[in-house]
């Protein structure tokens, strides 16, 4: 049985303002083959749209270092999910980011039981809606220090814990990459709970190419194979004409 290729997305922040206008650059996305766009303002969800892409992901809350595993931010957070929860559905987004925080120095017994607990608040509307909740995980070693969602074991732990089908993780190849590798054997174990996908090289989160350790051709072959329906979305800094670049990436996460 043939395995259908990946569909492919890319982060808007990663590509945009590089020479090409956002017209331009995203009607030379869906010619290259591109179904989505990843963390885009929404005052370009009409221009993406119109071009046929859809919002592949799109924001939760604020903010990165400030996030779930403090019960002072529950309010506010149960608020601003909510709110990006009701557009999500609205404009047929299918997730909807979060994030830990940074540790601070709370334990992680500790902050699992505040993030479980705060979510626990905004996921019977997620599941209603049709939409995931996805929090990131990112590197504490390189771009996030302190963060505390920095292992893919410490989100499924909190994906258990809630026991809902619209909690699910970000699995940011990237940052899991400086962290814990093993990056193939990860998918293929954990894939269930993995309901949006991030590329970059490593070192430098640079573009997707033989300068860097990472194997894209296999890891979405590997994607692939669990059946995932989802997107992969291409998080890297080009070099030169941001085009060029996706149009390699699309090559190479493309496998026959």
């Amino acid at each position: 049985m043939s395995i259908k290729p990946v569909s492919q997305s890319f982060s808007w922040w990663c590509f945009s303002d590089r020479g090409v206008e956002p017209d331009a650059l995203m009607a030379g996305a869906v010619k290259l083959g591109y179904k989505g766009v990843d963390l885009i303002p929404a005052a370009l969800w009409p221009l993406a749209v119109k071009h046929g892409l859809n919002i592949a992901a799109g924001g939760g809350h604020g903010t990165i270092i400030d996030g779930l595993n403090r019960r002072e931010n529950a309010d506010r957070i149960e608020k601003e999910l909510k709110a990006s929860i009701a557009k999500a559905e609205q404009w047929k987004i299918p997730a909807v980011l979060c994030f830990s925080g940074n540790r601070n120095g709370q334990d992680d017994e500790t902050s699992l039981g505040i993030c479980a607990d705060t979510l626990s608040r905004v996921l019977p509307m997620a599941a209603n809606a049709g939409i995931n909740l996805i929090m990131e995980l990112l590197n504490s070693k390189v771009d996030h220090p302190d963060y505390q969602c920095d292992r893919s074991a410490w989100g499924i732990e909190l994906c258990k814990r809630v026991n809902s089908p619209a909690m699910k993780l970000l699995f940011d190849i990237y940052h899991m990459q400086i962290m814990e590798g093993d990056i193939i054997r990860s998918i293929q174990q954990n894939h269930s709970y993995f309901a949006h996908y991030h590329t970059a090289g490593n070192p430098g989160r640079g573009q997707l190419d033989e300068t860097q350790e990472l194997n894209y051709r296999a890891i979405c072959a590997a994607i692939a194979a669990t059946g995932y329906k989802g997107y992969v979305s291409h998080e890297f800094l080009p070099q030169g004409n941001p085009l060029e670049a996706l149009a390699k990436a699309f090559k190479l996460c493309s496998p026959a």
